[in-house]
């Protein structure tokens, strides 16, 4: 194990847990909270930052063992017990992806437990690392709420969020007139979600005033674009047996944003959002192998 850039060796419980408790008064917070450096990011990234950068925000699952671990819980996973991290990249669109801040949280947190806090420590992470440019947090569905946007505005970042298919979403989708959606092909085929087969067209439209969370006070209100992509539900066939569908079922994917691209750009930009899931999967080869401790910050470091 590594410290401050000097090989340490450990003989025994209390140097390593002395040494933990220096370090988490150095950085005033528990590992997994403190930013990287703007050096670090700015090696790894290897490209100018202040044109655009996009910050990614997820959140995952580590199964983890033994029934006194701290914060181990059974949470979406039945009989399963998990600790929940968050998670935030950045990258660029020359550049890969580089983690810019974890932090722990118990098995069974809500997703969007500590999201507000967690997205402007990110942001404040990839500004402190040169990105001065328009800056664009991505995130899926859990991370639509007011909070959110509300750390977005205050940190001068545009958002592009998954949004789900609520009531008012879907009023808003049913209004959209059918010469407003405009094709478009993917330049490889992706799978459906459910159904696994490879779909390699679809369609999209913008609602570009749409207000969100309207049943809340004026101040939590937020108007911006409501994009849309819509593809055919493999899942229902156009025909069964002798009958064919008298019209097409279409399964819809919204996001909220109020970034300056234009719609099939935009579009296009957030489902390369999906990147993240790849880093969160090499972290769990990688650093989230092993929380072999009983004690939750020490698995957070």
């Amino acid at each position: 194990m590594r410290a401050s850039a000097q090989a340490v060796t450990f003989r025994g419980r209390r140097v390593l847990g002395g040494l933990l408790r220096r370090r988490l008064d150095l950085v005033g917070k528990p590992f997994g909270q403190a930013p990287v450096s703007g050096i670090h990011l700015r090696l790894d990234l290897r490209v100018s930052l202040d044109e655009l950068a996009f910050i990614d925000v997820d959140s995952t699952h580590k199964r983890v063992y033994g029934r006194t671990k701290q914060g181990a819980e059974y949470g979406r996973f039945k009989g399963i017990r998990t600790l929940h991290p968050l998670l935030a990249t950045v990258c660029t669109p020359q550049s890969r992806p580089v983690i810019a801040g974890v932090r722990m949280r118990r098995g069974k947190a809500a997703d969007s437990r500590g999201a507000p806090k967690f997205v402007s420590e990110a942001l404040a992470t990839a500004r402190e690392a040169g990105c001065t440019g328009t800056r664009i947090l991505r995130a899926d569905s859990q991370f639509y709420n007011a909070g959110v946007i509300a750390a977005c505005h205050r940190a001068g970042t545009h958002f592009s969020i998954t949004t789900g298919m609520n009531p008012s979403i879907k009023r808003a989708i049913l209004a959209i007139p059918e010469d407003a959606w405009q094709h478009i092909n993917y330049p490889t085929a992706m799978p459906d979600p459910a159904t696994g087969e490879l779909i390699s067209d679809a369609e999209v439209a913008e609602i570009p005033q749409y207000t969100a969370f309207a049943s809340r006070k004026k101040s939590d209100q937020v108007t911006a674009r409501l994009i849309v992509r819509r593809v055919r539900d493999l899942a229902k066939p156009a025909v069964v047996g002798e009958q064919g569908e008298l019209f097409p079922v279409w399964r819809y994917h919204p996001f909220f944003t109020d970034q300056p691209a234009a719609t099939l750009q935009a579009e296009r930009e957030h489902r390369h959002h999906a990147v993240v899931e790849q880093v969160i999967a090499d972290s769990k080869a990688g650093a989230l192998a092993h929380l072999p401790s009983g004690h939750f910050h020490a698995n957070a470091a």
